[in-house]
């Protein structure tokens, strides 16, 4: 009888070390370039949910804050190195060592367009590969507004302005003649109140909840950059460990959020400017050949700088994002 014993449990335990380990969960940690409870950033949780929830026992992001985890302009670059898993920043951020990254706010195609078999979302992750990172999708659909505290009758009567600016809106002011001042997001209400800057460039949502219009009540209604530049990115030697079905639930699950995403921000756009009416902000346009040269001066700005830093792959981004 004790031998038996014995045979069965020598059994058992040859039968346990003859079973595939049991893999451990993973836990990536994220972070956002503004407040994770800020508008703009209520997809980016939406997409942390819906990874999560896909992904139960496999992997699990942890979405711990936003610059005061680590300042925005640094996240990129914490990615690439990885201080941090994953980080929902603007291309503008890292602009210096991916300059190609500024064809995003230029894009005049779908999300679903842009993933088509070697279109823009392809190039995208080859590319951000030469800096450690992989590139996962858009988190952000929202058009940029120029914001002023004074009511302008043409381009010209922004000559002289001093505007908040983040690296997206540099070259777009200097062209209009407004002198931009670099400050944070979480300093523009100070900066606007003490009149170090008369206006901003910011998406629609935001502003009444900081408080800046109570300066800044003119909204000059030329929307520009409307495909965003806030990305989903991801060091790619935490990619590259993940398992493979781990990676490929990853993309999908992205592929289905990002359209639903757009039209979230679409209808809270429109929400917005219905709140903003109401706490008295104006929208501001020009005459129409001032408002086409306006637009145009958006994006030919952007155009320029590409051609500077990438003038070998411009053609090839044009072409990719329909321009």
């Amino acid at each position: 009888m004790i031998r038996a014993i014995r045979v069965s449990a020598a059994a058992a335990a040859a039968l346990l070390l003859a079973l595939p380990a049991v893999a451990q969960e993973v836990t990536l940690r994220a972070v956002a370039f503004i407040p994770k409870s800020h508008p703009l950033m209520a997809q980016t949780q939406v997409w942390v949910n819906n990874v999560n929830d896909a992904l139960k026992g496999k992997l699990r992001i942890n979405y711990v804050g936003g610059p005061e985890v680590i300042p925005g302009l640094q996240q990129a670059d914490a990615v690439g190195k990885g201080v941090i898993d994953i980080a929902f920043n603007p291309t503008a951020y890292y602009q210096s060592t991916f300059p190609e990254g500024g064809a995003l706010i230029l894009s005049r195609k779908s999300t679903s367009e842009e993933r088509a078999p070697g279109g823009l979302y392809d190039f995208m992750v080859r590319r951000h590969e030469r800096i450690n990172v992989r590139y996962i999708g858009r988190a952000l659909w929202s058009p940029f507004y120029l914001w002023t505290s004074t009511r302008v009758a043409s381009i010209d009567g922004l000559k002289g302005q001093k505007m908040r600016t983040s690296a997206l809106y540099d070259r777009f002011m200097q062209a209009l003649g407004i002198v931009p001042v670099t400050i944070p997001e979480g300093e523009t209400y100070t900066a606007l109140e003490g009149g170090t800057v008369t206006g901003f460039g910011w998406p629609m949502a935001g502003p009444r909840e900081r408080g800046w219009i109570k300066t800044a009540k003119y909204l000059i209604d030329l929307p520009f950059y409307a495909s965003n530049n806030i990305v989903i990115i991801m060091n790619l030697d935490k990619w590259k460990a993940l398992p493979e079905d781990v990676r490929k639930e990853i993309d999908r699950v992205t592929a289905a959020f990002e359209p639903k995403m757009v039209e979230h921000y679409q209808k809270a756009e429109a929400e917005e400017w219905a709140l903003l009416e109401k706490a008295g902000v104006q929208k501001i346009r020009f005459s129409e050949g001032e408002n086409k040269r306006y637009i145009d001066t958006a994006y030919k700005v952007e155009w320029d700088n590409l051609a500077t830093k990438v003038p070998d792959i411009v053609g090839e981004l044009r072409k990719l994002t329909g321009n």
